[in-house]
């Protein structure tokens, strides 16, 4: 898989991704409105070109609060990201080239006040969405707001989800419609924050990729 490729279907006005980012902006826009004043951290996980976030932050009021950190393993999205934000004069936006799955990647910036963990979800292994939702107590202040997606085709596991998530202490605030041609779902973490474990950090998930994964139930 190209994943800069991947990103051009973004470009298609009326493509599921394109209707899904539109979805994933309106949650974060909510989320930076009722946060309280002071200043923000906010994590992206396999960030891609982060068109999420810097899809909203130039033209929101809170943008001067927020600190960021973009973390995207293949470099030409990295620099896709990086050239957006310096474009939209967005300096306390850091996108990092590195392991997104390793927890240490986020170090100094966790627990966050919104983590996005958008593409992810639907590129791992069952198993290991479970245990990345183990792991977001390390990514999450208390308070914050977990934006994530995951497709909403057969097997549907975005109910799953929100039971792993809500007995870990997250709060469900949304989650879009069967129909809807995607999935993306917002918790609230009403628990405390755990410690982030020392460096390099745990590997919360490896990357498979939804192609290898249909292959791997169909074949």
């Amino acid at each position: 898989m190209d994943w800069s490729q991947w990103h051009d279907d973004y470009d298609l006005p009326d493509s599921n991704l394109a209707r899904r980012l539109q979805a994933v902006r309106d949650q974060i826009r909510q989320a930076l409105d009722a946060c309280p004043p002071g200043p923000l951290r906010v994590v992206s996980v396999c960030a891609g070109q982060g068109r999420d976030l810097l899809g909203v932050l130039p033209e929101h009021p809170r943008r001067e609060d927020v600190t960021a950190r973009l973390v995207e393993l293949d470099p030409r999205n990295a620099a896709s990201a990086r050239r957006a934000a310096s474009a939209a004069g967005l300096r306390k936006v850091e996108v990092v080239v590195g392991d997104a799955a390793l927890t240490g990647s986020y170090r100094g910036m966790v627990p966050a006040d919104l983590v996005l963990m958008c593409g992810v979800f639907g590129n791992i292994t069952d198993e290991d969405i479970e245990r990345t939702v183990g792991h977001c107590a390390q990514l999450c202040a208390h308070g914050a707001t977990l934006v994530w997606t995951r497709h909403r085709k057969a097997p549907d596991l975005a109910p799953r989800i929100c039971e792993w998530l809500e007995a870990r202490g997250f709060e469900r605030q949304w989650l879009s419609d069967p129909g809807a041609g995607f999935g993306v779902g917002v918790h609230r973490f009403a628990g405390e924050p755990e410690p982030l474990e020392p460096s390099p950090g745990a590997r919360m998930f490896t990357f498979v990729g939804y192609d290898e994964l249909r292959r791997r139930r169909t074949g």
